[in-house]
């Protein structure tokens, strides 16, 4: 039976069993979308979580259903993220935006804006918590990075740029923290079912008069071998797997949820 590019076949991920009891996690750009499924899913394993997003209103909802702590934070102010707790085990690089134009017309304030939050801001808060983690020799630093992290697509520069530099980032990360039992490791979807690729969806829709699956499946997914949209909770669910304790060999490393776009 085939399955709708909208619906998928997706189930709900089960309960997870609280094998993080004792571990902080901090999870950025946590108020919806991965960061939200992450902040979810790392509470129902066990950890208290900072629940860190620009929208301070919704973090603190999100931080209300978990028991979490919110913080209403604006990656881009330096300032604003070296004052994030330090004294945290496992962290969530997730925030991030996207701006497309061509590098020509491509706006520099942008390309600034998307790099001190999707590089400067992961740099700032791991240089923070790595003496905690090094102390206690465990950590865990997860980047929700990209297909375009491993890829590049026309005019999106500085969000293909600022993925690379994540990935680098957290390669330098593993190889400082192999000794002291940490490790980082980035995460790699494609399309994921986000408000924001939700209203894309509807405006491409709108735009070429075709169905939302059409768009989905012939320009979102043409490069996929999967024609279905990534849930959020499936990417916090690789995001949990990195944390488990069989996964403490894994590090380093950039783990593709991209329905077969890299086997190109």
């Amino acid at each position: 039976m085939e399955t709708s590019a909208i619906t998928g076949d997706h189930s709900p991920t089960p309960a997870t069993d609280p094998f993080l009891t004792g571990r902080v996690a901090l999870v950025t750009g946590a108020a919806s979308g991965i960061g939200r499924a992450c902040a979810l899913a790392f509470a129902a394993a066990g950890a208290p979580v900072h629940v860190v997003d620009i929208a301070a209103d919704a973090a603190e909802a999100v931080a209300d259903e978990i028991g979490g702590t919110a913080h209403g934070t604006d990656l881009a102010d330096p300032v604003a993220v070296d004052a994030l707790p330090a004294r945290v085990d496992i962290v969530v690089n997730n925030a991030g935006l996207q701006h497309v134009a061509p590098i020509q017309d491509f706006p520099t304030e942008w390309f600034t804006l998307i790099h001190k939050v999707m590089v400067e801001a992961p740099f700032r808060i791991v240089r923070r918590t790595l003496p905690h983690m090094y102390a206690q020799n465990w950590g865990r630093i997860v980047n929700i990075s990209s297909v375009h992290g491993l890829r590049a697509s026309a005019f999106k520069s500085a969000y293909v740029a600022a993925k690379h530099a994540l990935e680098g980032l957290s390669k330098v990360a593993a190889l400082e923290g192999a000794p002291f039992g940490v490790t980082s490791n980035c995460i790699c979807p494609g399309y994921v079912r986000t408000p924001l690729t939700e209203n894309q969806i509807a405006a491409q829709a709108t735009t070429h008069g075709i169905h939302a699956d059409d768009v989905i499946r012939d320009i979102m997914l043409d490069r996929s071998a999967i024609k279905r949209l990534i849930e959020p909770d499936e990417v916090a669910a690789a995001a949990l797997f990195l944390c488990r304790p069989h996964a403490r060999h894994v590090t380093g490393t950039s783990l593709a949820l991209d329905g077969g776009w890299t086997a190109h």
